[in-house]
C-alpha cells in the first residue's frame, strides 16, 4: 500500500539533507570541467618552465671574450642580426673604402661630449659592404672637413684592415632638423638609402674602428670611444618574473573551477529553500 505521505517525507529529506559542496564537486558535469582547467594549468605550467629555461643563461660567455680579435665571418654574416653575446665583439675586416660613401651622423657622444662621426662604406672582397663610423669630430665643420679629407684619399682598389667592435644597429629616426637628410642615428639601413651603388649585400650591425695606424688622428678625428661591453647577469629577471605570472594563471584555472562550483552549489540550497536565487 502506498504511504500518502512519501512524497512529503521525501521533500522533508531533501531539506534535511542537501547535497554537499564535496558531493557537487563529484558530479560528472564538474569532473569533466576540472579536466578541462587541468588541461589549461598543465599548459600555463609548460610556459612558466619554458620562461623559466630562457631566464638563465647556463653557458655565458667567458669573461673578455669580447676583446679576442676575430675575422667578422665568425661573428656575422651579411644581411643577419647580431646575436646579443656579441654585440661589442672586436673583428678583423678586410676591404676597400668607397669614395662617395662618406657620410655625416650627428648627436653622437664622446666621452659625454657631443659631437658628430665620420661615417664610411667599406666594401669587402666577397662584394658585401659594411657601415663603418671612422672617428669622432666636436663640430659638423670639422666632421665635414675629414669626410672631405677621408674621401679624396680613398682608393677603391686598395685594400685596408680595419679592427673595431660590431654594434647592432640603432635604428633609423626621423630627423630634427629642416634637412631631411640628417641622421642622428647610427644605422646601416639608413645610410644604405644615401649610399651609391652597392653591389652586394649589406651588413646590419656596424663597426666602430680603432686606429691603429694613426689614419683618423691624421684626418683631424678622434677615435670613438668604444669601451668593453659590460658582463650582464646571467638571470633574466623579466623572465622569470613571466615565470611567476604563468604559474599565478595556472592556480587562477583551479580558482575558478571552484568558485564556479561552489556557485552552482550555493544556487542549488537556495532552490531547495525555496529562494529564487535571480531574486535574491
Amino acid at each position: 500500500m502506498t504511504d500518502p505521505d512519501a512524497p512529503e517525507a521525501a521533500s522533508s529529506e531533501a531539506l534535511d539533507f542537501p547535497p554537499t559542496l564535496r558531493e557537487v564537486m563529484l558530479r560528472p558535469r564538474w569532473i569533466a570541467m576540472l579536466a578541462l582547467c587541468l588541461v589549461v594549468a598543465g599548459v600555463f605550467a609548460w610556459l612558466g618552465q619554458w620562461q623559466l629555461s630562457s631566464a638563465i643563461d647556463t653557458d655565458p660567455p667567458a669573461p673578455g671574450a669580447t676583446e679576442e680579435v676575430l675575422p667578422i665571418d665568425e661573428v656575422v654574416a651579411p644581411g643577419a642580426y647580431l646575436e646579443e653575446p656579441l654585440v661589442g665583439q672586436q673583428v678583423e675586416v678586410t676591404g676597400a673604402w668607397d669614395p662617395d660613401d662618406f657620410l655625416i651622423v650627428s648627436s653622437r657622444f664622446n666621452d659625454d661630449v657631443e659631437g658628430f662621426w665620420v661615417t664610411g662604406r667599406l666594401q669587402l672582397e666577397d662584394a658585401s659592404s659594411l657601415a663603418v663610423a671612422v672617428g669622432w669630430a666636436p663640430t659638423r665643420e670639422a666632421a665635414d672637413r675629414a669626410a672631405a679629407e677621408l674621401a679624396a684619399d680613398a682608393d677603391p682598389d686598395a685594400a685596408v684592415t680595419l679592427t673595431g667592435r660590431v654594434i647592432s644597429d640603432e635604428g633609423p629616426a626621423v630627423p630634427r632638423g629642416d634637412d631631411p637628410y640628417e641622421m642622428t642615428r647610427m644605422s646601416p639601413a639608413a645610410l644604405l638609402g644615401q649610399w651609391g651603388e652597392v653591389p652586394g649585400d649589406v651588413y646590419r650591425p656596424y663597426l666602430t674602428a680603432f686606429d691603429p695606424t694613426g689614419a683618423i688622428a691624421d684626418a683631424g678625428l678622434d677615435e670613438i670611444s668604444s669601451p668593453a661591453p659590460e658582463i650582464g647577469s646571467p638571470i633574466n629577471w623579466l623572465n622569470i618574473f613571466y615565470a611567476i605570472e604563468w604559474a599565478v594563471f595556472a592556480g587562477f584555472a583551479f580558482y575558478l573551477w571552484y568558485r564556479l562550483a561552489r556557485d552552482a552549489w550555493e544556487r542549488e540550497l537556495e532552490e531547495l529553500a525555496g529562494v529564487d536565487p535571480d531574486e535574491a
